[in-house]
C-alpha cells in the first residue's frame, strides 16, 4: 500500500491492498484525530467500487459514546456488532498509530501499541480483501 497524506475528511481514502490479505500481513494507520470529532470508519473491502461489496472488518470509532465498534459483511448480511474495548484510545487533536495485524484466525488491532482488539475472520478467503478505506473525523499522515 502507498503512504498517502490525505488531509480531507469529506473524501474517502482508498487504498489497495495488492493481491488481497493473508495471514501475517500488517497494516499501518497512522493520523490525527480532528478537534470535534464524531466518528470515523476504517473498512477492509473487497471491492470499494462495489455498493455491496464483502466487508471483512469495519471498525466504527464514536467520540459521543466512546465506542469502537467491529462488524463484517459477508454475502450481503452483516454479522454481529462486537463491541467490548479495555480502553478508548483516540482524543481530539491527538496523533494515533493502528496497527492491523492478520493472524491465522483472526485480526488483531492494536492502537499506539497497546491491544485494543481481536476480531475472528468472517470472510474465509483473506485474499479478496483488496482494498482498505477510511473515512471520518481524522487527518491521514501515512497508511503502509
Amino acid at each position: 500500500m502507498a503512504d498517502n497524506d490525505n488531509s480531507s475528511s469529506t473524501e474517502p481514502f482508498v487504498g489497495e491492498i495488492k493481491n488481497g490479505l493473508k495471514p501475517s500481513m500488517k497494516m499501518s494507520i497512522m493520523g490525527m484525530v480532528h478537534s470535534k470529532p464524531n466518528s470515523f470508519v476504517i473498512s477492509l473491502i473487497n471491492n470499494p467500487s462495489e455498493p455491496e461489496t464483502d466487508i471483512g472488518l469495519e471498525v466504527t470509532v464514536s467520540f459521543q459514546d466512546r465506542s469502537v465498534i467491529r462488524n463484517a459483511k459477508v454475502s450481503g448480511k452483516w454479522g454481529k456488532e462486537e463491541k467490548n474495548i479495555p480502553y478508548f484510545p483516540f482524543t481530539p487533536m491527538q496523533h494515533f498509530k493502528m496497527e492491523i495485524l492478520c493472524e491465522h484466525q483472526q485480526f488483531r488491532v492494536q492502537v499506539d501499541g497497546q491491544q485494543l482488539f481481536d476480531f475472528t475472520y468472517r470472510v474465509q478467503q483473506l485474499q479478496k480483501l483488496t482494498a482498505l478505506k477510511i473515512i471520518g473525523d481524522v487527518r491521514l499522515t501515512k497508511v503502509a
